[in-house]
């Protein structure tokens, strides 16, 4: 066996940035979801920066912790399959190729729609979709 550092790959860099995605997107902090999993939040960083990879049991562990799939984690990976099923329909389990630009894709986008829900009545979130209109020129 190796002593030589394994450095990650664009796989494991994908997985570690769908898990900020999804954590920020359920309004957890990184020490929130260490206490869930029972690791430090030393290592939830590690793992969202790639410096550390993700075994597939603590990948299913975070999975729980993170009310998601483990496909979640794998969603915008570049994957081809070749075939289709008998339908001519492409397996469920397909994984699509995501555009980089997609605004969704973003974790600023999901803290701005999670900050949004958050607002305490409709009025405040009516000012907050006439500002960005305006902003937009789309008033």
């Amino acid at each position: 066996m190796s002593n030589k550092a394994i450095t990650a790959t664009s796989t494991d860099e994908h997985i570690g940035q769908r898990m900020q995605l999804r954590r920020i997107m359920m309004g957890m902090s990184q020490k929130d979801l260490a206490k869930i999993c029972g690791v430090t939040f030393q290592q939830i960083q590690k793992y969202e920066s790639a410096d550390n990879r993700i075994s597939a049991s603590r990948l299913f562990d975070l999975s729980v912790a993170l009310q998601t799939p483990v496909a979640f984690f794998f969603h915008g990976l570049p994957g081809h399959i070749e075939h289709e099923n008998r339908n001519g329909k492409l397996p469920k389990n397909y994984v699509k190729d995501q555009p980089s630009d997609d605004p969704l894709a973003k974790n600023e986008s999901l803290q701005l729609i999670n900050l949004y829900w958050k607002l305490p009545n409709d009025s405040q979130r009516e000012a907050i979709m006439k500002m960005l209109k305006a902003l937009n020129g789309q008033e």
